[in-house]
């Protein structure tokens, strides 16, 4: 059986001018870099490496907060973590076990957006997910049986969450992998403001979220939007304060006998999404939302993406399909400045 494995990174990377700076390493092993006008930390969590970069005088103080609060969300939300609250969740063969409030929250959210999006989100597809390998890396085809076994076990309304509890049935798993780092992105961004940062810009693992609607010197941040089918860009996206993620196939995915599987699933056949899209784009002023919603449009497509936007009124969005058309919400294009010829604009 002829099998090849290909992991990417997340697609989305910020276009900026880092000036020569000295570094140093925190006690916590992440990377501060400092010069007289911005501050960056790098510290690896959620299986990916995230870089804060803040600017101003209270700019370590900002991305310390910012760290500190992505370990802990982290510690809250792994699924591999034997001391997380998920990991106990998944574990606790059905008895409520005690969650934050922090947990609680992202379980509500998730259970609602399973609802908006007619269940193209969905937090219990974790035991189809491992089948494939794609928890794992350890790759394989599970056969239909196996697959309809699994999704027998999943269903958001099986969770139950509650006055600082929760549960999930025996075999039944939940994986936030979807909407964490957004959320931590939010988290994080929070914590910087708090500790007086006016101008900062998180990339986590490629989810980006900045703080301020532009850097100090008033310009305004600049997002490159990779291309799913290559190295380079699709094109360069201007925004002020706000959330920019992407989901794709490419991401993750492995080939075996000629055919490639790709890891963002269809909860409805517990196979990978076939929708026609490569890449997803959203922007927004959540990043748990922008999360939610990067996944589980890929999985609804190009039609049904677009319906929903002109539905909803609090994000945008740039689609890419396979074949490499771009799809651009009319709110974000003139923001978008193209490096391809075939360009769409999509409006209400």
């Amino acid at each position: 059986m002829k099998k090849k494995i290909i992991a990417r990174a997340i697609v989305v990377s910020a276009l900026l001018m880092l000036n020569s700076c000295a570094a140093n390493t925190d006690k916590d092993n992440t990377e501060v870099i400092a010069d007289d006008k911005k501050t960056s930390g790098s510290v690896f969590a959620m299986d990916t490496y995230m870089t804060v970069t803040a600017y101003g005088d209270n700019g370590k103080k900002g991305i310390e907060a910012a760290q500190k609060e992505i370990t802990r969300l982290e510690k809250l939300w792994s699924v591999t973590d034997e001391n997380s609250e998920i990991y106990a969740i998944d574990h606790s063969g059905g008895a409520e076990v005690p969650i934050s409030t922090e947990t609680e929250e992202l379980l509500d959210f998730a259970i609602d957006m399973h609802s908006r999006t007619n269940g193209a989100l969905d937090i219990t597809l974790y035991p189809v997910l491992r089948a494939w390998g794609f928890t794992t890396g350890e790759y394989r085809v599970p056969d239909d049986d196996e697959i309809s076994s699994l999704l027998e076990c999943k269903g958001v309304d099986r969770i139950k969450a509650g006055d600082g509890k929760a549960s999930v049935p025996e075999n039944t798993e939940i994986d936030l992998g979807a909407i964490a780092k957004g959320s931590a992105g939010d988290a994080a961004a929070k914590a910087l403001k708090e500790q007086g940062v006016t101008s900062a810009l998180l990339d986590l693992g490629g989810n980006i979220q900045t703080v301020g609607d532009s850097k100090p010197d008033g310009t305004k941040w600049k997002v490159g939007i990779r291309d799913p089918f290559g190295e380079g860009s699709i094109g360069t996206l201007t925004i002020g304060e706000c959330a920019v993620i992407t989901s794709g196939g490419y991401e993750r995915f492995f080939e075996m006998d000629g055919l490639i599987y790709k890891h963002i699933l269809d909860p409805e056949t517990g196979r990978p999404a076939e929708s026609g899209l490569a890449s997803v784009t959203i922007i927004g002023n959540e990043g748990r939302m922008c999360d939610a919603l990067s996944t589980s449009l890929y999985v609804m497509g190009l039609d049904d993406a677009c319906g929903y936007w002109r539905e909803n009124h609090d994000f945008d969005m740039i689609l890419v399909n396979d074949k490499g058309v771009v799809y651009v919400t009319e709110g974000i294009s003139e923001s978008f400045s193209p490096n391809v010829d075939d360009v769409t604009v999509v409006e209400r």
